[in-house]
């Protein structure tokens, strides 16, 4: 089970200050605690509720053995976004979102596989066999893909969840996850529509320490997950080696008892 967020924490890392109360979204009202110098503050304890419900749905999501797909494009949560998705052994998308990502997922895919394809030619030898201005042009291309895409290489199938750092910026993404009823988690601030996510963290989607401890909260959770699948395995491994080694025992005993009749 996901850890329980402390408020004061919260509180700490400034995950309470939302928009200027003239750019509110009206929906995001039950998520309102008060407004104070013409800002919304945000009502930590409800903030604290969804992200530890929005926790554990990514943890069985990671125990499922399906991919949590982060996007953050925005300047102060591409760093943060990158350590903590890597660190939970997640795919990630920090540059600019590639149209069709997920709706013309097999065209993304090709692009991927052509910057595997250069890796495998450097490996080879089939590289240096080219003249210098294809080279020149074949790691241009794959510095490029690897830029936008390397991220995302291990990334085999659509993922089972995305979860995005300000749905006002990644708007592109929510429509495409929507289209093919992928559950969207998000970090919302006040001036943005929870309704358009599935699991909305009401939270200041702008400072980098906000982020951090949201996106840190979300990524031990799916870590958590991880190791939960992991132990799944080992245990199932062992069953399976125990179920094998019952007939041979067995097998054993009867060859015993018919050498002593």
């Amino acid at each position: 089970m996901a850890k329980t967020e402390n408020v004061k924490d919260l509180l700490d890392a400034g995950v309470h200050f939302g928009h200027l109360t003239r750019r509110w979204d009206p929906n995001m009202a039950p998520y309102i605690y008060m407004e104070r110098n013409g800002i919304h503050i945000i009502n930590l304890y409800k903030t604290a509720a969804k992200l530890n419900e929005a926790s554990e749905a990514l943890s069985k999501i990671a125990a499922s053995g399906r991919k949590i797909l982060f996007v953050a494009t925005k300047k102060q949560a591409k760093e943060i976004v990158a350590e903590q998705a890597t660190r939970a052994k997640m795919p990630y998308i920090t540059e600019r979102w590639p149209g069709g990502m997920l709706t013309n997922f097999v065209t993304i895919r090709k692009a991927v596989k052509k910057m595997q394809t250069v890796d495998r030619m450097k490996q080879d030898g089939r590289f240096d066999s080219l003249s210098k201005k294809e080279q020149l042009q074949m790691n241009r291309m794959r510095e490029k893909l690897e830029k936008n895409l390397g991220s995302i290489e291990d990334m085999t199938r659509l993922p089972g969840a995305l979860f995005v750092v300000d749905i006002k910026r990644e708007h592109i993404a929510i429509k495409e996850a929507q289209k093919l009823n992928i559950p969207i988690f998000a970090m919302v601030d006040t001036n943005s529509d929870p309704r358009q996510v599935d699991y909305a963290i009401p939270s200041n989607d702008d400072a980098s320490k906000s982020i951090e401890k949201i996106i840190s909260n979300v990524a031990d959770a799916i870590v958590e997950g991880l190791s939960e699948r992991k132990a799944g395995k080992e245990k199932s491994a062992e069953g399976k080696k125990d179920k094998a080694a019952k007939p041979a025992k067995a097998k054993a005993k009867a060859v015993a008892n018919d050498e002593e009749e």
